[in-house]
């Protein structure tokens, strides 16, 4: 007695994504990656719905290390950590990559030198985002590097944006609040409230959106904390990568 082997019913057919594999060098700090991982997971559900999660692989650096460099200034070094991670995540098939941090843009160009992969810029969403709205004067909080150094500010700038950033003594508490309290899961109301006095600030001075330029900032910070429209950065990054994902599907 043969037997054949059985084939699926028509009904029983689904159709398969053909999501892209993503790369991600995320642990910059790893609460805010944690976020970034949701909101990829969560839009890839929106897009394909039941149990559909998306193709990614992450390295998590060491913050430790990565912070100390950043502190004595050895961009360097940095360069070459995160030039390091972006082989790895070649190396594993990746199809393409993203930084999960601002102020680690600052290393976008050293990044691009090593691997031949697309790379997603949060910047270039943020802006994508910001003139969607038709604003032209928007406020930036972040470190002290992506506040106040050109690799971020003029990529907006050369966007057509004009760009506010705190006077030095908030700058200065807004950084230490990033590093001391976020990412080290701290959110206070103390600093919630501090930070919503800084955009309202900005916005008297005729800011009409305000940019959070680094990837803590949104587990603290919310549309009901500022008066002017908020752009999150990390939620629109993802939303970036999202896209990324299902260009071929």
């Amino acid at each position: 007695m043969s037997m054949e082997k059985e084939t699926p019913s028509q009904s029983s057919e689904q159709k398969i994504s053909k999501q892209r594999t993503l790369g991600i060098i995320g642990g910059m700090s790893w609460e805010s990656t944690e976020s970034y991982y949701r909101l990829i997971n969560e839009g890839i559900k929106g897009k394909l719905g039941e149990l559909h999660s998306a193709d990614l692989l992450i390295h998590s650096v060491e913050f430790g290390l990565i912070n100390e460099l950043q502190e004595k200034g050895d961009w360097e070094a940095l360069g070459v950590l995160m030039a390091n991670s972006a082989k790895r995540l070649q190396a594993a098939d990746a199809q393409g990559l993203m930084i999960a941090s601002n102020t680690m843009h600052k290393l976008f160009d050293a990044v691009k030198e090593v691997t031949d992969l697309p790379l997603i810029h949060i910047a270039d969403a943020t802006i994508d985002a910001i003139k969607k709205q038709n604003i032209s004067k928007i406020a930036l909080l972040g470190t002290q590097f992506t506040m106040t150094q050109d690799f971020y500010k003029q990529r907006l700038m050369d966007a057509g944006l004009q760009v506010v950033i705190p006077e030095e003594e908030a700058r200065t508490e807004v950084h230490r609040i990033i590093k001391k309290e976020l990412c080290v899961g701290q959110f206070k109301d103390s600093s919630r409230h501090y930070y919503s006095q800084v955009i309202k600030d900005l916005a008297d001075k005729g800011a009409e959106g305000v940019i959070l330029g680094c990837t803590e900032i949104g587990l603290l910070i919310s549309q009901a904390d500022s008066p002017i429209p908020v752009f999150d950065t990390t939620a629109i990054h993802a939303a970036a990568a999202v896209d990324f994902l299902l260009d071929n599907a």
